[in-house]
């Protein structure tokens, strides 16, 4: 989904349902608006708007949480490169394929994921990746290449002392953890909010406001505290969808610890 678009339709919806409602208000027999049916009204609309408000803030929660977890993710991985990389550079001059590989990999992630954000300097990269939808698919079948590959250079290093075996050992248990890395940013993508039940939400604010469009008296004040209450929650709808994308809309994970983690291991 995309946030824009989501929030035009929430706020939308929620103004035709208070439209439909004070259109229909003079049209009612006067027995529907007596006081036991206004009352009744409103105890739904108390039950509906207190369902309303639960599932609108754990979406939010669930949205931010996802949303930090990749923040976190895309940091370790930053930090376990650096990590790596200071293992490579150590090794000597026999790793120094495995350090250009590595880097090229996380310069190509960097320029095929922020998309929209200004790539990495050099021609030390494939900057001719195949097109896609990063809110959908994190994957790229040449990044998983480059990341094979360095791992394949990793395992046929030979060790010549103890003191080489050892950093062997550990830039392997390092490059195990980018792996992991790699691939649970690419399953943590893909959108949590499922279409049915956020559309089944919409309908629930559209009917709330269609009844305080019922109920509500016809002055100005009335339908202006209508119309900002049904952009509040538009903006919320906008919030929770565009935490969710990860990568598009205003709220985007930030790129930065990668290219701090490309800095450090390029000098």
């Amino acid at each position: 989904m995309y946030p824009l678009s989501s929030a035009l339709v929430v706020l939308a919806l929620l103004l035709l349902g208070a439209l439909i409602g004070v259109v229909v208000r003079p049209l009612l027999p006067e027995e529907h608006k007596a006081h036991q049916t206004v009352q009744l009204v409103h105890l739904v609309d108390g039950m509906l708007v207190t369902f309303a408000a639960l599932v609108l803030g754990l979406m939010t929660a669930s949205a931010k949480g996802t949303f930090d977890s990749a923040s976190d993710d895309f940091r370790a991985l930053a930090s376990d490169i650096v990590q790596f990389d200071n293992t490579a550079r150590e090794f000597g001059g026999d790793a120094d394929q495995v350090r250009r590989l590595m880097r090229a990999y996380l310069a190509a992630t960097i320029a095929s994921t922020w998309r929209h954000e200004k790539p990495p300097p050099g021609d030390f990269y494939p900057r001719e990746l195949t097109p896609k939808d990063v809110t959908e698919n994190l994957d790229d079948v040449q990044l998983d290449h480059m990341l094979n590959l360095a791992g394949i250079e990793w395992r046929r290093l030979v060790a010549h002392d103890r003191n080489h075996q050892d950093l062997l050992d550990d830039g392997r248990d390092q490059f195990s953890r980018i792996v992991q890395a790699h691939w649970k940013l690419i399953q943590e993508v893909h959108s949590s909010i499922s279409l049915p039940f956020f559309m089944t939400l919409a309908f629930w604010l559209f009917v709330i406001f269609l009844s305080f469009g019922l109920m509500a008296p016809r002055n100005p004040l009335v339908l202006i505290t209508i119309t900002l209450g049904a952009i509040s929650i538009a903006s919320v709808a906008y919030v929770i969808v565009d935490l969710d994308t990860l990568f598009r809309g205003m709220i985007v994970v930030s790129s930065q610890p990668l290219r701090d983690a490309l800095t450090a291991i390029t000098h």
